[in-house]
């Protein structure tokens, strides 16, 4: 049984000097990003592979686009060094999806959302700062010691 679901995708690189062709595969553990990159549409890179785990994902949203055209999937990383090995624009990895795959596309971006609304749920809470937990008149009920005590 398939426990991804695959989505092909296009996207360029600044400027648009290098056109990438790829296929993320979309699972409960994160996204694997398979991708070409070729130089002004002629000249290629190799096949390079990028995975991102489901802890690294800041957010990811399915922008619909108009009926079923330029729909694409933006993800966006807690981390910059992530977005450096990928092809990334303005801090997110926006992923442009042929018309045919918009179905596609959106059920993996509602799976992968759902994994990450599982997973923050059963993270530990944030840590308390310790300032929190006196309250400002606890001083108030403080007891001075007797000297002859002491």
């Amino acid at each position: 049984m398939q426990s991804f679901i695959s989505v092909p995708f296009k996207t360029e690189t600044h400027h648009g000097f290098s056109s990438i062709n790829g296929v993320a595969k979309f699972s409960s553990a994160g996204v694997v990003l398979e991708f070409e990159s070729k130089l002004l549409g002629l000249i290629g890179g190799g096949v390079k592979e990028v995975q991102i785990r489901k802890e690294e994902i800041l957010d990811i949203k399915f922008r619909k686009g108009i009926f079923k055209r330029g729909s694409k999937i933006e993800i966006r990383t807690k981390t910059m060094s992530k977005l450096a090995e990928l092809p990334s624009n303005d801090g997110k990895l926006t992923l442009k999806l042929a018309r045919d795959d918009f179905e596609r596309g959106r059920e993996a971006v509602a799976q992968l959302q759902k994994e990450l609304l599982e997973h923050e749920a059963t993270l530990p809470p944030a840590h308390t700062p310790v300032s929190s937990l006196f309250a400002e008149d606890a001083e108030d009920e403080t007891k001075l010691l007797d000297k002859e005590k002491v």
